[in-house]
């Protein structure tokens, strides 16, 4: 497996990691059954897929990548679906940790 290929199915992890973790609202406190399973179902191939990159990459770059994704992928979410509160202060974060995403995979 190339270096290359790693970092497509980290990204790819990454944008699962935001389906379940965005779906999770959707389960109504894990109430509602079809949305549990798919959050459940997401949230497992989610972490198979982030075993892939682990192979290749260092563990710390793929985890950090991996979360980075996620938590601007959710509060991104988060406000498009569910109208959560966007301020200059939130949005300076979370361009924050895109910047340090972005950085790990230039020096990774």
């Amino acid at each position: 497996m190339s270096s290359g290929f790693a970092w497509v199915v980290l990204v790819l992890a990454g944008l699962v990691e935001i389906a379940w973790a965005v779906g999770v609202r959707y389960t109504d406190h894990w109430t509602r059954f079809w949305p549990s399973v798919a959050v459940v179902a997401a949230y497992i191939g989610d972490l198979y897929l982030l075993s892939i990159p682990m192979r290749r990459l260092p563990v710390g770059t793929v985890y950090a990548v991996w979360v980075g994704i996620g938590v601007v992928g959710v509060a991104v979410g988060g406000v498009l679906l569910f109208g959560e509160s966007v301020s200059p202060g939130r949005i300076a974060c979370l361009v924050l940790i895109l910047v340090g995403v972005i950085g790990l995979k230039l020096v990774g």
